[in-house]
Formats: structure tokens, sequence, C-alpha cells
């Protein structure tokens, strides 16, 4: 619960929410997709899809546009200043993940890294 409010305080100083994130995340890594893609691949309601998007796209961070591959969808695609509050809400993350693992070594570090890594992929949808 401590990292959970101290990357929404470090998001909300950035004028964004975990949503955001992961929405801006999942285009940068994956490219253009549909909105429903975008809630599957996030896990995110297709509700909450929509108010993040609206919300993204009034920010200049997104561009929504019928996809030419199918009439009834559209294409959400980020955009240069969506990049830009990636990286930005990258450095939010980078902070809160260096404030909260500052008692440990580099060592210690590096070996809960890979601790939790294996107990996520045991618990991955399969």
């Amino acid at each position: 619960m401590h990292t959970r409010r101290l990357v929404s305080d470090g998001f909300a100083a950035a004028g964004a929410r975990g949503y955001h994130y992961r929405i801006l995340a999942a285009l940068h890594e994956f490219g253009p997709m549909s909105q429903a893609e975008l809630g599957r691949r996030c896990r995110v309601d297709r509700s909450d899809v929509v108010t993040a998007v609206n919300a993204l796209t009034e920010q200049g961070f997104v561009v929504r546009a019928p996809d030419p591959d199918h009439g009834r969808r559209n294409k959400v695609t980020l955009t240069p200043d969506g990049t830009r509050q990636l990286r930005a809400m990258d450095r939010v993350l980078d902070q809160v993940q260096n404030e909260l693992l500052a008692p440990l070594s580099k060592e210690d570090r590096q070996t809960l890294t890979r601790l939790l890594g294996r107990v996520l992929a045991h618990h991955e949808p399969r």
C-alpha cells in the first residue's frame, strides 16, 4: 500500500494516473492498437480505457483515429508528447523505487528483483 501511495502521488504530481502509464507503456511497446486490445493488454476495464484514452487524447499524448482495416473500430497511437510523458512517468517510478529500496544494497536489490520475477512468473495467466 505504501508503494501504491508513493506511485499514485508521483503520478498525480506529473498530471497522470496509473491507467495512463499502462496505456502509454503498452502503446510504446506494442504500437497502435484498438481500445479493446489496450484493455486486454493492460488489464483495464473497457469503460476505464475509454475514460483514460479520452484524457490522454485531450492532453495530446495519444491520437485516436478510425482503423482502416476495420470500419467500426478506432486505433490509438502514441504521439511524441505521449512518449515524453511516458519517460517522465518512468522517472517517477525510478524515484519511487529508489526511495522504497534505499535500505537495500545493490546485491540485495538484485536478489529481490530475481525472486519477485520468479514469483510473478509462477502466477502469470496461462
